[in-house]
This record gives C-alpha cells, structure tokens and sequence, in this order.
C-alpha cells in the first residue's frame, strides 16, 4: 500500500479556493493501487483514510461520512 501524506490545512484551503470536495481530490486518486492518505499539520499525523479501489466504493464511504458527520453535529447541538 502507498502512502501519501497531505498538509491538511492547504489542502482544505486549496478546497476551498477550488469550491471542491475532497472526495473530487480523492476519486481522482484511484487508479486501482491501494493508498492510504495521512492528513498531517505541524509534522504531526491528524488522522488518515485508505482509499478505496474503485469510485463506488469511495461513493459508499462519502454516504458514511455524510451520515456520521451528522450525527455529530447533532449532538453538538
């Protein structure tokens, strides 16, 4: 499995000057070798995500993350 280390915050400030999802970043990433990708912010490891081998799959995971970042925000609330 490849690793790919990304710096979280330009990545997500990238995003935003772009107006584009991660998940756009991330499905252009599948080219059928398996990745994992660590999000990293002052050399430290925030957190990471294995890429799925296929757009479905990565389809299903943004479905789960949608749901559970809900979930989250209502009990926040």
């Amino acid at each position: 499995m490849k690793t790919v280390e990304i710096q979280a915050k330009a990545f997500f400030e990238l995003l935003k000057l772009r107006d584009q999802s991660m998940w756009e970043i991330f499905a252009q990433m599948i080219d059928g070798e398996r990745k994992e990708i660590v999000f990293i912010e002052d050399s430290k490891p925030l957190f990471n995500y294995q890429l799925p081998e296929t757009v479905e799959l990565l389809k299903k995971d943004q479905e789960l993350f949608s749901a559970e970042y809900a979930e989250k925000l209502r009990e926040l609330n």
